[in-house]
């Protein structure tokens, strides 16, 4: 019979950085899940979080970026 061979996987973690909002006094942290996985991100911090959470967080500012673009060209 074979034996089990346990692998630990690690995975990639990269830094990263939630901007503050301007005049807000009570800066929410963000909160992120991945495969189950929850997090939350303060604002102001660097932080170090998986790659998987990193891609989620520039996906979502990519997409308010482009809300925000439509919203300014259509919105007159």
């Amino acid at each position: 019979m074979a034996e089990e061979v346990k692998t630990e996987v690690k995975e990639k973690l990269v830094k990263v950085r939630l901007p503050l909002i301007p005049n807000v006094e009570k800066q929410e942290a963000q909160f992120v899940s991945c495969n189950g996985r929850d997090f939350v991100i303060p604002r102001g911090k660097e932080v170090e979080v998986p790659e998987c959470i990193a891609e989620i967080l520039r996906n979502s500012e990519e997409a308010q970026l482009e809300a925000f673009r439509y919203s300014a060209e259509h919105i007159k």
